[in-house]
């Protein structure tokens, strides 16, 4: 009989149904869409971020250590330390290899410049093919991690030998033109001098101190400087978990964590983490997190998550006080039905059990729809803001579940006090 009554009260009333359950998928299909990709988003702010350079520098231990204690510098003793190049495919190797986006290693020199006098000459990677010690081969250089830069020609070619690039401060300072010719003198550690004439194949310009030196192919600058396979500093682009305070007392040091803590932390992406583990198939190395480019990444997925947080309640607030307006109109309209009902015997409980029983199926409905059209706005959001496509979490599903029944709850609330304050005789005597 109740299912029954259910049913004749959907058909009769299919205008108010629809209009309940697309009100219902309206919300449902926002809040669908903003926890896909809240729960998604993290993974895609780091890309995006990733475009935008390293978040972890590697340095000597010895350079590093006296670097930051007591500012020593290049060629003051024990501070004069190099990294070795054959050993740099190993980055990909780590536990969080995946996560490495790209990582480039740099030597810079002190060099004379015919016309331009002393000059910093910078030796790096621009696309370099490696085969990595797991058997894969993967590309790494300065192309993709300095993709923002503006280059006025082209980039230059690892095997290029007597190319350069000269960064746009140099180039408007000495009016260095691409096509010119440099000779640059390099004095090397025995203190002899070794010179090159080096073509200008493009001009370049960072915004940053990178502006004033000449670029040049890596084996160029260690030849120069007698320096074979040696490099100064790596510059690493990772995908990391924002830092939290587990990560942040790691990063002071991992001894003090207990073992628990401490294989959380390594298991999890953090900057640190990844820092860690280069430090360990790097021979005295020392890596570290740009703290900067770290925080902002935090940050900026902390205020995202909670702007879409706001979002889905803003909309699922919207969606319960439209079906609340909706199902108390409805109510109103059948006021002698439910005087009736109570005058036959029908106790308040059962009323309420109908009136919720009715919303719920057009909530599920609306639930079901808007499911479905969230998945797809999600995917707008995904192309239109990260440029990738956002993956269908299955944690939402659950979720939805809940919302709908907490929107039909909430919606019919105030109908529901209507109902407990109906009299039968007042209504049916058309008061």
């Amino acid at each position: 009989m109740f299912l029954c009554m259910i049913g004749r009260a959907v058909t009769r009333r299919k205008r108010k149904f629809l209009m309940t359950a697309g009100t219902v998928a309206l919300g449902i299909s926002l809040a669908t869409a903003m926890l896909n990709v809240m729960l998604d988003v993290g993974d895609k702010v780091n890309q995006a971020l990733r475009t935008y350079g390293a978040n972890i520098t590697v340095e000597p231990r010895g350079a590093a250590l006296l670097g930051d204690l007591y500012g020593i510098g290049e060629g003051e003793g024990v501070a004069d330390k190099f990294l070795l190049e054959a050993e740099l495919p190993r980055i990909k190797t780590i536990f969080w290899a995946f996560n490495i986006v790209d990582f480039t290693p740099y030597l810079d020199v002190q060099a004379e410049a015919e016309g331009i006098g002393k000059v910093t000459l910078l030796g790096t990677w621009f696309a370099r093919r490696l085969d990595i010690p797991t058997g894969e081969s993967v590309d790494a250089g300065i192309i993709n991690l300095k993709s923002w830069w503006d280059v006025q020609g082209p980039w230059l070619k690892d095997d290029d030998a007597d190319g350069v690039m000269v960064g746009g401060l140099t180039a408007d300072r000495y009016n260095i033109r691409i096509g010119d010719r440099i000779r640059v003198e390099v004095e090397d550690r025995t203190g002899e001098k070794r010179g090159t004439e080096l073509t200008v194949r493009s001009l370049f310009h960072s915004g940053d101190k990178e502006d004033g030196v000449l670029l040049a192919p890596l084996a160029v600058v260690q030849r120069l400087s007698g320096l074979e396979g040696r490099v100064r500093r790596i510059e690493v682009s990772a995908l990391t978990t924002p830092e939290n305070d587990l990560a942040r007392r790691a990063a002071q040091n991992p001894n003090s964590l207990s073992r628990h803590e401490w294989e959380i932390w390594y298991c999890t992406a953090y900057a640190s983490a990844i820092a860690f583990q280069i430090e360990e198939v790097l021979t005295e190395s020392r890596a570290k997190p740009v703290l900067q480019v770290a925080a902002s990444e935090g940050a900026v997925l902390q205020k995202t998550s909670l702007l879409m947080l706001l979002l889905t309640v803003l909309s699922l607030a919207c969606s319960a006080l439209a079906v609340a307006g909706l199902v108390t109109a409805g109510v109103m309209e059948r006021s002698t039905e439910i005087g009736l009902l109570k005058a036959l015997g029908a106790g308040d409980w059962e009323i309420v059990l109908l009136i919720l029983t009715e919303t719920l199926a057009s909530a599920l409905v609306g639930g079901a729809v808007g499911y479905v059209a969230g998945l797809g706005l999600a995917q707008v959001i995904g192309q239109s803001v990260f440029g990738a496509a956002v993956s269908a979490k299955g944690l939402v599903i659950p979720l939805v579940a809940l919302l709908v029944l907490a929107v039909a709850a909430g919606g019919s609330l105030p109908a529901c006090r209507m109902l407990l304050r109906l009299r039968p005789a007042e209504v049916l005597h058309g008061r």
